[in-house]
């Protein structure tokens, strides 16, 4: 590769290390929620909210960071969002009381909503259509490997440091990502208007941040929560309206997302798709760790390596399905098509995971390690393979000019699906798991204990020297896990046939605009012709930076659409070649 080239791959494993970051805070958190119970003083409802506050500030922001990307620049807001994340981290670690927990992870939250959108709208920007997947690839592989790595990390640290120091762990990688971000990553800009949808940044914020608040209370209090039943009506409602005003807005001004978006087939099931991934696997990274430290009775840090072989089998996938959506080489020099699209990538992807998954739902309480770690291997390659293809086929249909809102707009339905998935999948495993619970011997206060979580009942096992209700309590969350996994083989067949049926057989060029006088094409995004888009393209030269010349969208538009004449001309006129 020539210098540009290096540059922007080296810039990709610095946008990979600030997703890596956020995945970690994840999964260290909960390893601490019982030291801090008891060295802050935390009551339920504290322990409760150190999660839930970074969840509802994420879903809030993630759309309104996603348009200021594209007015101020994606690499300001990447480099502010990392400072504000390693600052709140360090808050975090610092805090002396669970208020200021609680208000040092909504901070967290902030810089995370930026981290994520920013993280994928730079990609149709910075590589062509044909570098895209292995792009993608390896900013989805940073995403995941943080939940295994991060108890293996985090246990470490809690066994040997005091409980803060799971939160300092993310200084010196933000640190890092902020140094490479700001010297190799180049700027680059999208819509540049002087007027920002305010009421569809309110509605929006408060519908999602409602909706995942409502979800997040109906796992924990139950369905019928009035309270959470409540806040879901209300952010479904706030929503529509959110909706509704974005239509109205559609060719009156600059509407906070581009709802034509969804006329192209691969945004809108890519989306869709990367968003019932998340779902799925989200249930199963919630109660997998679990299984293996309630019933096979590991560690943390034990529970953290039996999760590796699900990134290992992901990482194959990964790899494989990048080569297969790579061009090939003709024999007379030109480049031919890749063996393999989008669709097919996804629904075997989707397919290798309902397989797996089956597999796991067999799982009893005499099932070994082996065991799991095998179909675990393989439901790891089936994400490999689906999430990136899905993930391309919905970014082929953006623009240059809107990719952050546009990126924001999917990360804001993947992590509204994850919090669904971790709430609807929790519910069916605690549903199976009381409904084997025989508990007429025990006292009230110790039964309602048990029937509380499997922790719980483990607790109270261990402290009466019960065996026979040890074994029952390991055998009911068996069965509510197995049930839960029946349920996720089940999304994943339904991806799978969603993903033949409706998905385009290759990811469309972003970009990519119908000729004059048409229709959208299929599979493409509409065309990106408006006024304040057009005022955007003549607005967005910067200056060079570090890292080089900045892209303006012109050049943009070039490398994303994978018009090698347009890359090369770019290019030239910049002197990076």
């Amino acid at each position: 590769m020539n210098t540009g080239d290096s540059r922007r791959w080296w810039a990709l494993i610095a946008i990979a290390a600030s997703v890596l970051v956020v995945g970690l805070d994840l999964t260290v958190l909960s390893l601490a929620l019982p030291v801090l119970s008891t060295q802050l003083h935390a009551s339920t409802t504290d322990l409760q909210w150190f999660s839930a506050v970074y969840s509802l500030v994420l879903a809030a922001a993630l759309l309104p960071a996603g348009l200021l990307g594209d007015r101020f620049g994606r690499k300001r807001m990447l480099l502010g969002a990392l400072v504000v994340f390693g600052a709140s981290s360090a808050a975090c670690a610092l805090a002396g009381s669970p208020a200021e927990l609680i208000a040092a992870r909504a901070v967290l939250g902030l810089g995370a909503a930026v981290i994520f959108p920013m993280s994928i709208a730079v990609l149709p920007v910075m590589f062509t259509e044909e570098e895209r997947p292995r792009a993608i690839a390896i900013v989805m592989g940073a995403t995941f490997i943080g939940y295994p790595v991060g108890p293996l990390l985090g246990g470490w640290l809690l066994d040997n440091f005091w409980w803060g120091s799971v939160f300092l762990i993310n200084v010196p990688v933000a640190a890092l990502a902020l140094l490479a971000v700001a010297t190799l990553m180049p700027e680059s800009f999208g819509v540049r208007t002087s007027r920002i949808d305010v009421l569809g940044i309110i509605l929006s914020s408060l519908g999602l941040a409602s909706l995942t608040y409502g979800f997040i209370k109906a796992g924990q209090d139950g369905w019928g929560d009035a309270t959470a039943l409540a806040t879901m009506v209300a952010g479904a409602a706030g929503l529509i309206l959110f909706v509704a005003w974005e239509r109205y807005l559609t060719g009156r001004g600059q509407p906070l997302i581009q709802l034509e978006l969804f006329r192209s087939a691969a945004f809108t099931w890519g989306t869709l798709l990367t968003t019932f991934v998340s779902f799925a696997m989200f249930g199963i990274l919630f109660a997998m760790p679990q299984y293996f430290q309630e019933v096979l009775g590991f560690d943390s840090f034990g529970s953290g390596l039996r999760m590796l072989p699900l990134i290992g089998g992901m990482v194959l996938g990964m790899l494989a399905g990048t080569r297969l959506q790579a061009p090939r080489k003709a024999p007379d020099g030109s480049t031919a098509r890749a063996p393999m699209g989008s669709k097919p990538l996804v629904s075997v992807g989707f397919l290798a995971m309902a397989a797996a998954l089956a597999v796991g739902a067999t799982t009893h309480v005499a099932s070994g390690t082996g065991f799991a770690v095998t179909w675990f291997a393989v439901a790891g390659l089936g994400l490999g393979l689906a999430m990136p293809a899905a993930m391309n086929a919905a970014l082929g249909a953006l623009s240059p000019e809107r990719s952050g809102s546009g990126s924001a707009l999917i990360t804001a339905m993947r992590q509204v699906g994850a919090t669904i998935g971790v709430a609807v999948l929790g519910t069916v495993l605690l549903s199976g798991y009381r409904g084997q619970l025989h508990l007429g011997g025990l006292p009230a206060a110790a039964a309602e204990v048990v029937r509380s979580s499997v922790a719980g009942g483990v607790a109270v096992a261990d402290a009466t020297h019960s065996a026979a209700l040890l074994l029952m309590t390991r055998s009911a969350f068996v069965h509510g896990l197995d049930v839960m996994l029946a349920v996720c083989a089940v999304i994943a067949i339904i991806s799978a046939l969603l993903a033949l049926v409706f998905l385009p057989r290759r990811a469309s060029a972003a970009g990519t605009a119908p000729a004059a006088g048409t229709g959208p094409a299929a599979g493409t995004a509409p065309a990106a012709g408006t006024a304040a888009e057009t005022a955007g393209r003549r607005d967005s030269a910067v200056p060079v930076g570090p890292a080089g010349p900045a892209l303006d969208d012109r050049s943009a538009a070039s490398v994303a659409t994978g018009d090698q004449t347009g890359d090369n001309q770019s290019h030239e006129r910049h002197g990076h070649h």
